[in-house]
C-alpha cells in the first residue's frame, strides 16, 4: 500500500505544473471536424478502419473489463479498433496532448480521454479539445438537453467539447455492524471519527475521491453547499478555506494512523475498509459496492450512508483532442458508448455499475425496459434516492486551489 505521509510531495507538485506551463504556449492545430462532418454517414464512412486510443484511469478493474470486453467488440462492428491506454492520472493524457500539439503534430496519438473537472477546463482553455461535434452523435437524442449535469462540467460549459458517458454520486458507506447508530450529516461523520480514533480516514487530495471529500467538508463548515459560491474567487477562497483546514487539522489526530499517513486513492481506502481497519469508506461510484459485498471483499453489513445535507453529483465525459488522427473513429466510439445498449450494459452492477446519462423517462418502452430490468441491490439504493438533496460541483478552479491548500494547511502542518 502506498499511502501518503506527512511530507512534501514534490512529484505531485511537478505533475500539476506541466499542464499549466503547457497552457501558456499551447496552440491547437486548426481542426475542422465540426465543419468537415455535417452528417453521420460521412463519419461512419471515415471511421471504418481507424484505430482509436482511449486514455483512461487504469485503476478500475471493472471499468477496464467493460471497455475491453463489451465496448471494444461493439465498436468493432463499425470497423473501428478500440485500444485502451491506462493512466494513473488523467492529467497524463492531457499532458501528452499538450506535448504533441506544441510539437505541431496534427496526427495526435490520443483520440479520446475519460475526463471531467479541472482537466476538462484546462484543456478547453488551451483549445485542446475538439468542440461542437457531439450534436452529430445520434445517441445524444436520448439525453435530456436541459440536464444541468450534462451542460456544465465543474462550472465549465460543455459546449459540445465532450460527450457524456455516465453520472456519479459521491457516497459514503459504513459497516453497520461496527456503527449501529450512524451519523446523519457530514459534520456528524467528523464528530463520529473523533469519537472513534483510528476508524476513519480519507484519500489524500489531489486524488479525486479525497478531493471531493474535502469539498464536502468545505460545504459543511461553511453552513451548507449553498453558502459556497460555485464560481471560484480568491476572495471566497480566503474567506471560506481557513475554517475547512482548521477542521481537517483538528480531525487529523483522530484518523487512521493518527493522520500521519493517508490512503493514496479510493482503492487503498477500500482495502482498509475491506480489512476492517476502518469502518467507513467513500466512493464516486456507489453501484460498485454491490459486487464488493457479494464477493466478500467488503463486510456483509456494508450500508450506504445517506446524509441530510446531500452529497455532490457530477457526470463524466469522453473528450476528443483537437489533434486526434482518428476523429471519425473517436466519434463512433463516443456514440456507441452513449447508446441505450451500452449504457444499460454498463449499469449492470456486475459489469461496472455506472449510472446512465440517458433520460430514461423519454426512452421508448423497449429501451426503458432494459433499465427497468436492472437488478435492485440490497446494498445500494437507486440513483433517485442516492441523488436526493444532491448539490452540484464547484467550478473547476476551486479544485486545485483546495487541494494545494490541503497539502500546505493540513498535510504539512
Amino acid at each position: 500500500m502506498s499511502s501518503i505521509a506527512r511530507r512534501p510531495r514534490r512529484t505531485a507538485a511537478l505533475a500539476l505544473a506541466v499542464p499549466l506551463l503547457a497552457l501558456t504556449a499551447c496552440a491547437a492545430p486548426e481542426s475542422s471536424a465540426s465543419t468537415a462532418y455535417d452528417d453521420w454517414d460521412a463519419v461512419l464512412a471515415d471511421a471504418e478502419g481507424q484505430t482509436v486510443q482511449l486514455w483512461m484511469y487504469g485503476g478500475d478493474d471493472q471499468g477496464n473489463a467493460y471497455v475491453d470486453d463489451i465496448l471494444t467488440p461493439a465498436v468493432a462492428e463499425y470497423g473501428v479498433t478500440l485500444e485502451r491506454v491506462p493512466v494513473t492520472d488523467t492529467g497524463d493524457a492531457l499532458n501528452r496532448v499538450f506535448t504533441e500539439i506544441q510539437a505541431g503534430r496534427s496526427d495526435g496519438t490520443v483520440d479520446l480521454i475519460w475526463v471531467n473537472g479541472d482537466n476538462f477546463r484546462t484543456g478547453k482553455e488551451a483549445d485542446a479539445w475538439l468542440c461542437d461535434w457531439t450534436d452529430l452523435l445520434p445517441s445524444m437524442a436520448a439525453t435530456d438537453p436541459d440536464d444541468p449535469l450534462l451542460q456544465s462540467d465543474f462550472g465549465t460549459p460543455v459546449d459540445g467539447c465532450e460527450a457524456p458517458w455516465h453520472k456519479a454520486q459521491f457516497t459514503l458507506a459504513y459497516n453497520a455492524e461496527a456503527i449501529p447508530d450512524p451519523p446523519t450529516t457530514l459534520a456528524g461523520v467528523l464528530d463520529w471519527a473523533e469519537a472513534h480514533p483510528g476508524r476513519f480516514t480519507y484519500p489524500a487530495p489531489p486524488d479525486f475521491t479525497g478531493s471531493v471529500f474535502v469539498r464536502e467538508v468545505l460545504a459543511s463548515v461553511s453552513g451548507g453547499a449553498d453558502e459556497v459560491p460555485a464560481a471560484y474567487s480568491d476572495k471566497a477562497f480566503d474567506e471560506l478555506s481557513p475554517a475547512l483546514y482548521d477542521r481537517l487539522s483538528e480531525l487529523a489526530p483522530s484518523l487512521w494512523r493518527g493522520g500521519d499517513t493517508y490512503p493514496a486513492n479510493e482503492a487503498e481506502l477500500g482495502q482498509l475498509f475491506a480489512d476492517r481497519q476502518i469502518d467507513m469508506t467513500m466512493t464516486y461510484g456507489p453501484a460498485t459496492l454491490t459486487d464488493l459485498v457479494a464477493d466478500g471483499t467488503y463486510p456483509p453489513e456494508t450500508t450506504v450512508l445517506p446524509l441530510e445535507d446531500g452529497t455532490v453529483g457530477n457526470a463524466s465525459f469522453l473528450g476528443l483532442p483537437a489533434n486526434s488522427d482518428s476523429i471519425a473513429g473517436a466519434m463512433v466510439v463516443a456514440n456507441v458508448a452513449l447508446s441505450v445498449e451500452q449504457q444499460a450494459a454498463k449499469a449492470q452492477p456486475d459489469v461496472w455499475g455506472q449510472f446512465t446519462v440517458l433520460d430514461i423517462e423519454s426512452l421508448p418502452d423497449d429501451d426503458r425496459a432494459l433499465f427497468d430490468a436492472l437488478p435492485t441491490s440490497p446494498v445500494v439504493p437507486g440513483y433517485e434516492v442516492l441523488s436526493e438533496n444532491a448539490h452540484g460541483e464547484l467550478a473547476a478552479e476551486w479544485v486545485p486551489a483546495l487541494d494545494e491548500g490541503w497539502r500546505t494547511g493540513v498535510l504539512d502542518r
